[in-house]
């Protein structure tokens, strides 16, 4: 593998800990958060997409509207610095100070991305599906992730839960990958050839620093 010049972050389950999220769609929907919950855990297990929980709670659920009818409502999604897990600034920060490019970049809305853009991160870069018009897992999403990076596709390295979403996906337009097992995704999914074929796995990004110098010195 080549140097890692350049590392982006997937938003949820890495830097934001989606569980108010989450809770706050169960309140919405009038349901018991943890049979929310449950029913969400299921659907991943299932490998489906995790729009289809809303679904068995209320068939014909459109969740772009129902996010429209929330702000209308005064109850529009939302995160704060206390929903950003402890690890994630430090992680970015000593990134940075090794001289490496750090982004974000997700399948996130406008409005989760002026608040990503008002935390005063320590990154470089962020970017949104929204904003970028290309959503994961479409190739054209992480050819823009490479874009923004500057460097070849093989010294950019993708840190993400999902192996569906993040992790294939990125693997299969060059990118070097990282999976970090938190997050329902994170724990559920399982696919041992595409774990082999991360240059990490770790579960949080503590260490993530320390193993990116290393590859690095080694290259």
């Amino acid at each position: 593998m080549a140097k890692i010049e350049a590392v982006f972050f997937d938003v949820g389950e890495i830097l934001v800990d989606e569980t108010r999220e989450y809770g706050t769609w169960a309140d919405w929907l009038g349901v018991p958060r943890h049979t929310f919950s449950a029913v969400f855990g299921a659907v991943i297990a299932q490998g489906k997409d995790y729009r289809e929980t809303f679904q068995v709670f209320q068939p014909g659920f459109d969740l772009a509207k129902e996010r429209e009818r929330r702000v209308e409502a005064g109850q529009a999604e939302s995160f704060t610095e206390e929903n950003l897990y402890p690890d994630a600034r430090p992680c970015f920060e000593r990134l940075r100070a090794d001289g490496l490019l750090v982004g974000l970049a997700g399948n996130q809305t406008a409005r989760a991305e002026g608040i990503l853009r008002g935390l005063d991160l320590p990154v470089d870069l962020i970017g949104t599906s929204d904003t970028w018009g290309v959503e994961k897992p479409g190739v054209a999403f992480f050819e823009r992730v490479v874009a923004e990076a500057g460097v070849a596709a093989e010294s950019v390295l993708y840190v993400g839960d999902r192996l569906d979403n993040d992790i294939r996906p990125a693997q299969q337009a060059g990118l070097a990958t990282a999976l970090i097992r938190r997050g329902p995704w994170g724990l559920i999914l399982r696919d041992p050839d595409v774990e082999a074929r991360c240059a990490f796995v770790l579960d949080d990004l503590t260490e993530l620093a320390d193993h990116v110098a290393r590859h690095n010195g080694a290259a």
